[in-house]
């Protein structure tokens, strides 16, 4: 396993450059939780995604299940026609090619002008320069409203020699809660980590879900999923902070209410659409586990 450098975080000039606050515990409910759904069902709000084609169709149908509308478009020659439909716009670096990137510039450039809500991916940053340096330039260029990420991808946006295994975390969410303080300071933007524990992190406070189910991590994309519904929450969740908290904790809680009727990875993507079709106010309340 590759080290993951992390005591970046203990050096002095950092501590001396970005105030680190007693972050305050945003309070979630299950009842905000779930009008959030409600008001995504009754407005199906269109999420643009230029996402990886590993995740496409799992990522447009949690969308469609959780009542929004998807729509997946690549070409430099339409995104812009795409997200002035939309409302919001999720860029994932999943697959990269020139054109691609390109593409996702213009996008955030448009989403950026129209004023919808922008969730970035860094799937894998970290495992190549090349993949690193353009989650950077999106980054600098559009700053996303919302950042998710496992732990080895948030790390690897703050230090240039963090390396991560491919797309998977080597790195626990708790690792990279520092690193998450400062990105949000330096962008003014949401920052989770993903994990076992997953971490929220923004100017308004932190919020800890603790929800979900190690089976979710024997199917691929789950990661790109959540990033689908953080944009779906956002269109109709003002704070970020709570709209990703709100996203993670339906991701968490559907994983574990799936787990109860699947028999492995493959069934588990299936009863996870349903469950997340069928989730309801009793189940978020029942299962809601929020640190505050």
């Amino acid at each position: 396993m590759t080290e993951i450098k992390i005591n970046l975080i203990d050096e002095p000039t950092l501590q001396e450059k970005y105030f680190f606050r007693k972050d305050r515990m945003m309070k979630i409910t299950a009842g905000e939780i779930y009008a959030s759904i409600e008001s995504i069902r009754a407005q199906a709000p269109v999420v643009h995604s230029i996402t990886n084609y590993v995740v496409m169709n799992n990522t447009a149908n949690a969308l469609l299940a959780i009542g929004a509308s998807p729509v997946m478009a690549h070409a430099e020659e339409e995104v812009v026609d795409m997200v002035n439909i939309a409302s919001a716009l999720v860029i994932n670096i999943g697959t990269l090619s020139k054109k691609w990137v390109k593409a996702m510039f213009k996008a955030a450039s448009a989403a950026r002008k129209k004023g919808i809500p922008l969730i970035l991916d860094p799937v894998g940053a970290g495992a190549t320069p090349y993949r690193t340096k353009t989650t950077k330039d999106l980054m600098a260029d559009e700053t996303p409203k919302i950042i998710r990420g496992n732990a080895s991808e948030i790390i690897a946006l703050y230090d240039d020699q963090s390396k991560t295994r491919g797309v998977d975390s080597s790195a626990s969410s708790d690792m990279a809660v520092e690193v998450a303080r400062v990105l949000s300071e330096i962008y003014q933007c949401v920052i989770c980590v993903s994990g076992e524990v997953d971490y929220i992190v923004g100017p308004e406070g932190t919020v800890k879900i603790k929800n979900g189910h190690a089976m979710m991590s024997r199917v691929t994309g789950l990661g790109c999923t959540a990033s689908s519904l953080c944009a779906a929450f956002a269109v109709v969740e003002k704070s970020a902070l709570k709209a990703t908290a709100q996203a993670m904790a339906v991701m968490g809680i559907t994983g574990e209410i799936a787990v109860e009727t699947a028999t492995g990875p493959g069934s588990l993507q299936v009863d996870f659409l349903d469950s997340l079709y069928r989730i309801s106010l009793d189940d978020i309340a029942l299962r809601l586990k929020v640190e505050d």
